[in-house]
């Protein structure tokens, strides 16, 4: 997590001093553009979000072999976790997702159909292995 947390630091320092950089030029030019200044100052505090993250990951876990100069490729060799071969979940959350924003530009009624997909979303991922092939 080190190397990551250097990246995301820099980034931090980056947008730091971009950031009121660009709030000053723009307004400077006579019209302070306000999305440009929000979106640089969200990418900013993202950032430091993950930076944060990957800081207090890199304390709670330690040292990884990629982080270490004796590390060796076989020291993370084996499984990395247990994923479902194949879902269906994935694809009704993602038209969850997409029922609820078009919902904002057509009308909130269909906000609300997006959100019982939601709903049936994520059931579907809290019991997907409690039903079908993969049940245990």
């Amino acid at each position: 997590m080190k190397t990551e947390s250097k990246i995301f630091l820099f980034l931090i320092i980056f947008f730091a001093v971009v950031t009121p950089s660009y709030a000053y030029v723009t307004w400077q030019m006579g019209h302070f553009e306000v999305i440009g200044t929000t979106v640089f100052a969200l990418t900013l505090l993202f950032c430091l979000m993950i930076w944060g993250l990957l800081v207090i990951t890199g304390r709670t876990v330690g040292m990884r072999p990629e982080d270490r100069k004796d590390g060796e490729i076989v020291e993370n060799a084996g499984a990395l976790g247990f994923f479902p071969p194949s879902s269906i979940v994935p694809f009704w959350s993602a038209l969850a997702i997409t029922v609820i924003l078009l919902g904002v530009v057509y009308g909130w009624w269909l906000s609300l159909v997006g959100v019982a997909l939601g709903i049936w979303g994520a059931c579907g991922w809290a019991y997907e292995f409690y039903t079908g092939d993969y049940k245990h």
